[in-house]
């Protein structure tokens, strides 16, 4: 299965780049964990809240908050796509990271997605 790229961008030869089913799955839980709820005008309710999240206090409320609106978001939007088998949420007063691993449907191949930015806001 081949599907177009995200983001949208254009080949060697001119034309849509293409992504294979297991990058194709990457970049839909790149999307979901990217986008905030609201953001998108027909789908206010598409994403995952990550961003908000980041810029709370660090600390184990962080963590299962990230844990808990990550998989719910995955689940909801990417079920038939993929299968989430851990989400964990690492923390210091400088960063924060959370890393997905899942299971590609049309595959069967495991993997992981890790993304990180900046964490521990004030209180």
């Amino acid at each position: 299965m081949s599907a177009w790229s995200f983001p949208f961008r254009v080949d060697a030869r001119g034309r849509s780049a293409l992504a294979d089913a297991d990058t194709h799955a990457r970049e839909l839980i790149e999307q979901v964990l990217f986008t905030a709820p609201g953001e998108r005008v027909l789908r206010p309710d598409f994403g995952s809240g990550v961003h908000q999240l980041l810029f709370a206090p660090a600390g184990d409320t962080l963590a299962a908050a990230t844990e808990a609106s990550v998989r719910a978001a995955l689940q909801r939007w990417l079920a038939d796509v993929v299968e989430v088998a851990d989400v964990a949420v690492r923390h210091d007063e400088a960063r924060v990271t959370v890393e997905v691993a899942y299971r590609v449907l049309s595959t069967g191949r495991a993997a992981t997605a890790s993304i990180s930015g900046p964490g521990g806001g004030a209180p």
